[in-house]
């Protein structure tokens, strides 16, 4: 990763352009611009963002049709914009590809935040695909070994629990939908049954000693899925 990450706004409003550009400078990023999903997709790939905050409603072309496109070639964070606030759109945007969703108007330092929490992830992703572990001094999950320890005794799961918790530790910090977690764990053919998956979380919750109310691992999104967040403290 660059020294200054380099994010790529693509957003044909002028106006939010310039927002994210000062906020975004001010905070020692390197500020790539685009109004149009052309121009956009031309940037990515030339010049390598290390993030992309989209806007959905582009002159040219739909949000989603760039995010496909892009997802065809990048696995880039994409930080998703849009007035678009339902709970469908947020679940059909991030289950497409995008990492995170935020709806206009926003405020410049949860945005921020957000971008901090997705340059992270991508760095511990790069780090965990060398080598799948996760170890907060309590938790202690070994992917290559198919291990998970709880304050250093073996913790029993189900294959179940373990494909849901294994899925989740993979996108540490991410949201992982409810339709991804089913099609990836159960099979195309689940999508549906939602009980199965409430069923898994709740288990490991109760193996885990995890409060749903002040999660340490598994919090969730409510409407749209699950998101391990590793807190260490």
């Amino acid at each position: 990763m660059n020294a200054s990450p380099r994010v790529l706004v693509i957003d044909d409003e002028a106006q939010i352009r310039r927002f994210l550009d000062i906020g975004l400078r001010a905070e020692g990023y390197e500020v790539l611009q685009a109004a149009t999903a052309a121009e956009g997709l031309a940037l990515a790939a030339t010049r390598e963002p290390d993030l992309v905050i989209l806007d959905l409603g582009l002159p040219d072309r739909d949000g989603h049709e760039v995010l496909s496109e892009l997802r065809q070639w990048s696995q880039v964070p994409v930080l998703m914009l849009s007035v678009r606030n339902t709970e469908t759109e947020k679940v059909r945007t991030l289950d497409a590809g995008a990492n995170d969703y935020v709806t206009k108007p926003f405020g410049i330092q949860e945005l921020m935040a957000r971008l901090r929490a997705l340059l992270r992830d991508r760095a511990m992703a790069g780090a965990e695909e060398a080598r799948p572990r996760y170890d907060d001094g309590r938790l202690g999950i070994d992917l290559a070994r198919r291990e998970v320890m709880l304050d250093g005794l073996p913790l029993s799961l189900t294959r179940k629990e373990y494909a849901v918790l294994a899925l989740m530790l993979r996108h540490t910090g991410r949201v992982v939908t409810q339709q991804q977690l089913l099609r990836e764990v159960w099979g195309a053919s689940h999508l549906q049954d939602s009980q199965y998956l409430r069923i898994v979380i709740g288990k490991l919750r109760q193996k885990l000693g995890d409060d749903p109310a002040q999660p340490r691992w598994l919090k969730t999104e409510p409407g749209v899925g699950y998101r391990f967040v590793g807190r260490t403290d």
